[in-house]
C-alpha cells in the first residue's frame, strides 16, 4: 500500500521530469536557432523531384548565411545512395572527378559560376531510368557544414497537341509518356466524355498517346484532357473557337517522400508519453493506498 508520502514523491518526480524535458527542449531549440543563424544552412527546395526521361534535370541544393556574402573556399560532394564512388566532387575551386562513378561521366555538372553565391545544385544530363534514387548534397564552406537529400524519380511526359478532325471530333497527341498513362476527357462542367486512346512505343519504350474525343466539339467551349500515370499528371485544356483549337497544359507530380518529424512534434510526443506514464503511475499508487 502506497503512503501519502510516496504519492507526493511521485508527483514531484513527474514534475521534475516535465521540467527537465521542457528545459532540454528549449535549450535544443535555442542552440538550433543559434547554429542556423551563426553557421548557416544547407537546404533544398525540392526534396523530391521528377526528371523527364532523356532530358536534363536539376537537383536543387543551396547553402545560405544571414546577410549577403560570397564564399571563396567551398567543398561540394554529391553522392547517390547504394552507389560506389561520387556523382560529382568539387574542391579547391575545381572538379575532382577521379572517384566519379562511370554512370555519371560527362553527364553531371555544377553551376560553377554560381558556387560562390551559394548554389550547389547538380545538373544531370540526358536522364535515364537508372538514375532514379536518393542523392545527397554535402557542403563544407566557411562556417557552413551540412547535407541534404533529394529523391529523384524518372518518367517521360509531354503536353499534348490538339487537332479538330473533319467530322468535328477532337484529338490529343502526346508524344512522350512513361510509364503507360491513362487518359480521360471531361466537359467544362466536369462531366466525363466518351473517348478512346491508342498507344505506340518507340525503340526505347517511350509511349506515344493519341486520344480521340468522339463527340463533336462545340465552338466557344473548353474540354479537358487528363493524361496521368503514377508519377505525373498532365491537365490539358483545349478551347475551341471558329474551327480552331488552342491548348494549355500544366503538370502535377505525385507527392514528395514522407518527411521526418520536426523537433517540436518529437518533443510533444515525448512529453505526452511521460505525462501519460506518470498519470498511470499516480493512479495506480492512489488506488493502492485506498
Amino acid at each position: 500500500m502506497a503512503s501519502i508520502g510516496q504519492i507526493i514523491f511521485g508527483s514531484i518526480f513527474c514534475s521534475m521530469i516535465f521540467l527537465i524535458i521542457l528545459i532540454s527542449g528549449l535549450i535544443i531549440l535555442i542552440l538550433a536557432i543559434a547554429f542556423s543563424v551563426s553557421q548557416g544552412t544547407v537546404e533544398t527546395s525540392t526534396p523530391s523531384t521528377v526528371g523527364n526521361l532523356e532530358q536534363d534535370v536539376v537537383l536543387d541544393c543551396k547553402f545560405l548565411m544571414s546577410g549577403s556574402r560570397k564564399f571563396d573556399d567551398v567543398s561540394i560532394t554529391w553522392l547517390k545512395d547504394g552507389l560506389s564512388g561520387v556523382v560529382y566532387d568539387y574542391k579547391n575551386k575545381a572538379p575532382q572527378l577521379q572517384g566519379q562513378n562511370a554512370q555519371f561521366n560527362n553527364r553531371a555538372l555544377l553551376f560553377q559560376n554560381e558556387i560562390s553565391t551559394g548554389n550547389a545544385s547538380l545538373v544531370l544530363r540526358n536522364v535515364k531510368l537508372g538514375d532514379e534514387g536518393v542523392y545527397r548534397c554535402r557542403v563544407n564552406a566557411a562556417k557552413i557544414s551540412g547535407t541534404v537529400s533529394v529523391n529523384l524519380r524518372v518518367a517521360a511526359f509531354s503536353a499534348p497537341t490538339f487537332t479538330i478532325q473533319t467530322n468535328g471530333s477532337l484529338t490529343a497527341d502526346a508524344q512522350r509518356w512513361f510509364p503507360l498513362p491513362e487518359v480521360t476527357w471531361s466537359s467544362q462542367s466536369g462531366q466525363l466524355l466518351n473517348s478512346s486512346s491508342r498507344y505506340s512505343n518507340n525503340s526505347v519504350g517511350i509511349t506515344r498517346v493519341v486520344s480521340l474525343l468522339k463527340a463533336p466539339v462545340k465552338a466557344d467551349d473548353t474540354y479537358t484532357c487528363v493524361i496521368q500515370n503514377n508519377v505525373v499528371k498532365a491537365v490539358a485544356e483545349a478551347t475551341v473557337t471558329d474551327n480552331k483549337v488552342t491548348g494549355r497544359t500544366y503538370f502535377i507530380f505525385s507527392g514528395a517522400s514522407t518527411k521526418a518529424l520536426s523537433l517540436h512534434i518529437l518533443l510533444a510526443v515525448v512529453f505526452l508519453y511521460f505525462v501519460l506514464d506518470c498519470s498511470d503511475w499516480l493512479m495506480v499508487k492512489s488506488t493502492s493506498s485506498l
